[in-house]
């Protein structure tokens, strides 16, 4: 877990830092699969802000995941380009508008937790699937082989008898 401290900053409204910032990353979990950030040491960049009252927390960060294939259990990684914006009210009262949603959830006693920040971004920068390569055939859903290297079809051997009525008019035809 990589906590930042945010009362180091001291910044006046209108003042922001940029910092060089390293993340241990731990593997992520998805559909039952695990899938490890490469490498598990992440570099990033923040950038604090301050405005009158609340703070802006900007994240941005590279990183790939190696894990199996959706679709043919193969090997696959995916590059992912995460940015991530946050604001927290310092004073917790967050104006006229609701003051838990300018209340970062990453934020607890002025220190930033940036690597639950970096999970949840990946999370959501994902792709819908995670593949080894965009036409990826998948498994046969009959024996179970990878289709992406022997390509075949399985001959149906016997008729459903629910379909003989629809076959013997085929025939008479």
């Amino acid at each position: 877990m990589t906590v930042v401290d945010l009362r180091r900053f001291r910044l006046r409204p209108g003042e922001s830092r940029r910092e060089a910032v390293s993340v241990d990353t731990e593997p992520f979990h998805l559909g039952g699969q695990r899938y490890d950030a490469v490498p598990t040491i992440v570099p990033a960049e923040l950038d604090v802000s301050r405005a009158s009252g609340a703070m802006v927390l900007d994240l941005r960060f590279d990183v790939t995941l190696s894990g199996p294939c959706m679709r043919c259990l193969g090997h696959a990684e995916v590059a992912i380009d995460a940015s991530a914006r946050e604001v927290h009210d310092l004073d917790g009262q967050g104006g006229d508008e609701g003051g838990d949603e300018l209340r970062s959830d990453y934020v607890v006693d002025d220190r930033l937790d940036i690597g639950t920040w970096v999970r949840d971004a990946v999370a959501l920068s994902l792709p819908e699937q995670i593949l080894c390569r965009p036409d990826c055939a998948g498994l046969c859903p009959v024996c179970g082989k990878d289709l992406n290297v022997e390509p075949h079809e399985h001959v149906e051997q016997t008729t459903d008898p629910r379909w003989a009525a629809l076959q013997d008019l085929r025939d008479s035809l």
